[in-house]
């Protein structure tokens, strides 16, 4: 299973819409995980009749209060967390553990910095902005390939 990861796409504040490569690998995936500040109902709903969509809201998602502040599921026999914001990186792992003591990865944006680490058996998995790099040297997704109970975790720089 290929799961295309996006966070932090602040449509149509930062951007119109994706970029290109980023809608190509959407379509390619089987699922969409998007980490918060999707912004509209309009992008949320273009996500949705593209793939299955998972969606947590961010900060700047107030006028999308039905989506929950953190969600748990399940893809390909993975537990997977989803939230926005998982503060300082500085014991992130540890405060992640205990929050979400099932999952295997966690999934999160608001810094729009790419991460991908593994810390005592939970990755922690931000896909960076693929509209807004901020202080990044480029726009970024990642892809969640789950396949036996492993997990390869790719952040895709996109141009």
């Amino acid at each position: 299973m290929r799961i295309a990861v996006i966070a932090d796409t602040h449509i149509p504040k930062r951007a119109k819409t994706l970029p290109e490569g980023a809608w190509k690998i959407i379509k390619e995936s089987d699922a969409i995980i998007h980490a918060g500040d999707v912004l509209t109902r309009r992008f949320l709903d273009e996500l949705v009749e593209v793939k299955p969509l998972y969606a947590v809201r961010g900060n700047n998602d107030d006028s999308l209060p039905e989506l929950p502040e953190s969600l748990e599921i399940e893809l390909a026999g993975v537990p997977i967390a989803i939230i926005h914001d998982s503060g300082n990186k500085k014991a992130r792992a540890r405060r992640m553990r205990k929050r979400f003591p099932n999952a295997r990865v966690v999934v999160f944006g608001h810094s729009h910095i790419p991460w991908n680490e593994e810390h005592d058996g939970v990755l922690l998995f931000n896909p960076g902005s693929p509209t807004d790099r901020r202080r990044q040297p480029q726009h970024t997704m990642g892809m969640l390939t789950l396949a036996d109970g492993k997990i390869l975790a790719e952040i895709i720089e996109l141009k």
